[in-house]
């Protein structure tokens, strides 16, 4: 039997890659006759960089840039012929964020393109997803040069003074370099289903303060370009799409840029079987994350697609909308407190399990 094993990340535990291996590794001891074709997937948030290099080849230069309160953090520049991949998370992370979020920038995202651009890329494709700022991207426009009658790169608190914008030394630094903003978030920039309504929580904004920093964002908006905030993935990365899209750069799927690198479409066709996965599969998987994304490819492909997850929120009903067949728990099956502490041999028995199953 043929099995095309294509898991995301497994957020906080394990890396796409990692995810795959384990899968795999558990998959060979139930069914060691199995031929597996292991396609690690991302969709643009942590993890995205990994995933190509290991897909694409390609060179890794080390860079450092600006974390989200100043301070210098390291990530990388992968370039693959004229083509530059970098990851917003590398400098605006989540993780790297160390105080208010209500004070953190994105200039390290602008940073990572300048590198990329000064190395010689021609195509900056920017993986958006995991960030910790929430600042409209405001912080990118100024590290490529942007100014303003205030600052631009101090965070979202900022911003509330800004009246005015000069994107001209931002664009004319970029003339000539085609910018693509990989993200797996439809949002606007701001309003009801906007970057801060909807992430905003998550990034420790409190819901007091939300209206506020919404409106400084909309400030930055109508100071810039208020035409392009609404556009479909102008919210995605607390605003770093936004930024992306008002410097001429266009937006594409981050899961079907990965999907597409990687040939998973030829590669689901030649499998009996596709196996996915992610730390939590949920609804919200519908909204351009990988399993949903992959189960998209399988189906396409007449083949059947099942998750292997740290937890399943959903049901049977809502796993069938989401072109999944079946859906695995790894907390269902050896606990949380394992799930965490050994991901990795977790994962692979679980994987031992579901090919009793499915192999055949």
């Amino acid at each position: 039997m043929r099995v095309l094993i294509a898991p995301d990340k497994f957020a906080g535990t394990l890396t796409a890659v990692q995810a795959a291996e384990a899968i795999a590794a558990g998959w060979r001891r139930r069914a060691p006759d199995d031929e597996l074709d292991l396609a690690p997937m991302a969709d643009g948030g942590p993890g995205f960089v990994d995933v190509l290099h290991a897909a694409l080849g390609g060179t890794l230069s080390a860079v450092t840039v600006s974390g989200p309160h100043g301070a210098p953090v390291p990530a990388v520049v992968l370039r693959v012929g004229e083509t530059a991949y970098v990851e917003s998370a590398q400098a605006a992370g989540l993780h790297l964020l160390d105080g208010d979020p209500e004070t953190a920038t994105s200039r390290g995202v602008g940073e990572l393109l300048l590198a990329a651009v000064e190395g010689g890329a021609t195509t900056v494709v920017v993986g958006l997803g995991g960030t910790g700022t929430n600042d409209g991207g405001a912080g990118v426009l100024a590290a490529l040069g942007a100014t303003s009658d205030g600052v631009l790169d101090a965070g979202p608190a900022a911003l509330a003074p800004v009246t005015a914008v000069d994107l001209g030394p931002a664009r004319a630094r970029l003339a000539g370099v085609t910018l693509v903003a990989a993200s797996d978030v439809d949002s606007p920039l701001t309003g009801l289903f906007g970057a801060t309504k909807t992430f905003g929580p998550q990034k420790g904004i409190g819901e007091d303060r939300i209206a506020e920093v919404d409106g400084w964002l909309e400030g930055l908006a109508v100071a810039t370009d208020r035409r392009t905030s609404l556009e479909k993935g102008a919210g995605a990365a607390g605003g770093i799409g936004y930024a992306l899209l008002v410097l001429g750069g266009t937006r594409e799927p981050g899961i079907d840029l990965v999907a597409s690198s990687v040939s998973l479409a030829s590669r689901a066709r030649q499998a009996d079987l596709v196996v996915t996965g992610e730390g939590a599969f949920d609804f919200s998987s519908r909204a351009g994350k990988v399993p949903y994304g992959v189960a998209a490819v399988a189906s396409d492909a007449l083949r059947p697609c099942i998750a292997l997850a740290g937890q399943v929120l959903v049901g049977s009903r809502e796993m069938r909308a989401l072109g999944i067949e079946s859906a695995y728990s790894l907390v269902e099956l050896v606990g949380e407190e394992r799930a965490l502490g050994a991901p990795a041999d977790a994962l692979a028995d679980l994987a031992d399990r579901v090919a009793r199953t499915w192999s055949r």
